[in-house]
């Protein structure tokens, strides 16, 4: 029942946060959300770390065509079901300084995103995985186009048409496999039996169904085109949705249905994902440093570090996933950091243009501190949350193919490039006119970034406690694909 709680606690809160007048519906959103936070932290230390599924439940949904509504959480969804409680808190908080119109929807809007990605990665059938893959489109669909920039409009369609049009591929994958499966049952566990009744050709189709699919949500080069536009556009409650959590659903798809459902397409193809994936970490990093809006920056540093978790999660070894998925909440919660303290400057400069900006450290110690420190988290400084998995992730894809292994570790020169010359061209330098008296952090500013910073250090220095919850259930994962 307790996944089901943390499914069900959003939807509730969501429904009472809509039904709420003035400044009372972000109060009421927070507080959900810090209900949440406390359960999920009580799920990850309940839990015990072996392959099994735990805290789930299953009920018959379509009875006649053996679809069910089963939920629970292994190791691999944990992981994710973790960083979706906790940073959704600090998304929250980050609002209080902005007065959105329609504060009600908006927020609650926020919690029903929320509940529809705690179902996706705690989804067992595969057609309520796909259920709760497109409810968690319809929410950030509604925030970036009602409170989203100038060209709101036409950006939001944009995303909106790409990850429909992926998502059509993966349901016509489902329904192949639900018909190939002899108990017509569509639970991920009987789908992944299934794939040993098909050839290569066959699990081909598949791979390239779901490829497409999880790449266009993630993205992955070159069906990223919608990414950078969309997180520019979006408020930044939303683009910190989009970075911090929903990305990881494509993440997520390719560890739980790609890699067990489609081995021999895998086989085929993955050598393919794998050299995609290097494109667009280097891609990524190049068009990175040559921005000159902060937001936009970090959108493409965004994409680049997707390429290196797509690229580990296809080595197809225990290094490569186990990175994916620390690094999966690294990146959650740096990301989240970074476009605050954008926002941050961008309400008080009302600007996020590198060359009008310089000389912010002046004034502002603490603000100066917590960005260094999320900084050094996102270029995978030793003793921060992104190094281990960063160092993962590469071990893994060398583990694959040492060439492409060493490609792949220009992300950590290309990243170092890009993030200090987003610091430096922002923080340090000569004061303009627009940064002149810049303050320092206020209350709540304080109250979500000192958390955040104080993640980056405790998860790099005590990793473990996130690879010993995953590893059994990535083991078990990896003797399903090699059998």
């Amino acid at each position: 029942m307790l996944t089901l709680t943390l499914i069900l606690l959003p939807i509730i809160a969501g429904l009472l946060t809509l039904s709420t007048k003035g400044e009372n519906a972000k109060v009421i959103a927070l507080v959900a959300a810090l209900v949440e936070l406390a359960l999920g932290a009580y799920t990850f230390f309940a839990f015990v770390p072996d392959a099994t599924s735990q805290f789930g439940v299953s009920y018959n949904w379509i009875a006649s065509a053996g679809i069910k509504f089963s939920v629970g959480i292994d190791g691999i969804s944990l992981i994710l079901v973790s960083l979706t409680t906790l940073v959704v808190p600090f998304i929250i908080l980050s609002t209080f300084q902005n007065n959105y119109e329609k504060a009600s929807t908006f927020y609650s809007l926020i919690l029903f995103m929320q509940a529809g990605l705690v179902g996706v990665f705690t989804a067992k059938d595969a057609f309520l995985f796909y259920f709760f893959f497109e409810a968690a489109l319809i929410p950030i669909y509604f925030i970036a186009a009602i409170w989203g920039g100038e060209n709101r409009v036409k950006v939001t369609f944009k995303f909106f048409v790409y990850t429909i049009f992926g998502s059509l591929f993966m349901l016509l994958a489902l329904v192949y496999l639900y018909i190939k499966t002899p108990t017509h049952s569509s639970e991920i566990t009987a789908l992944y039996e299934t794939a040993r009744l098909l050839d290569a050709s066959q699990q081909g189709f598949i791979f390239w169904a779901f490829f497409i699919a999880f790449a266009i949500k993630m993205p992955l080069f070159p069906f990223h085109t919608w990414q950078p536009d969309t997180y520019v556009e979006a408020p930044t409650a939303g683009t910190m949705l989009l970075s911090g959590i929903m990305l990881k659903m494509g993440t997520y798809g390719l560890i739980r249905l790609l890699l067990p459902i489609a081995p021999l397409g895998v086989k085929a193809w993955g050598t393919v994902a794998v050299v995609l994936a290097i494109i667009g970490i280097v891609y990524g990093s190049i068009i990175a440093i040559q921005q000159r809006d902060m937001k936009r920056l970090i959108a493409y540093s965004s994409f680049a570090h997707v390429g290196l978790m797509a690229a580990g999660i296809f080595s197809g070894n225990l290094d490569g996933i186990q990175g994916s998925l620390i690094q999966m909440l690294a990146h959650g919660i740096n990301v989240v950091g970074l476009f605050f303290v954008v926002e941050i400057i961008q309400q008080r400069t009302k600007s996020r243009e590198l060359s009008s900006l310089g000389g912010i450290t002046q004034t502002t110690p603490q603000l100066t501190i917590f960005f260094i420190i999320i900084m050094l988290g996102s270029v995978a400084l030793p003793l921060t949350n992104g190094f281990v998995g960063e160092f993962l992730l590469l071990k893994g894809v060398f583990e694959y193919n040492a060439w492409m292994g060493a490609v792949a570790g220009l992300t950590i020169i290309l990243g170092a490039v890009y993030m200090l010359r987003l610091v430096q061209k922002s923080m340090f330098g000569t004061t303009t006119s627009l940064t002149e008296g810049f303050e320092d952090l206020g209350l709540t500013e304080r109250a979500t970034l000192l958390p955040i910073a104080v993640l980056v250090i405790v998860l790099g220095i005590a990793p473990n406690i996130i690879l010993k919850a995953s590893e059994p259930a990535v083991s078990q994962l990896l003797s399903i694909i090699n059998k």
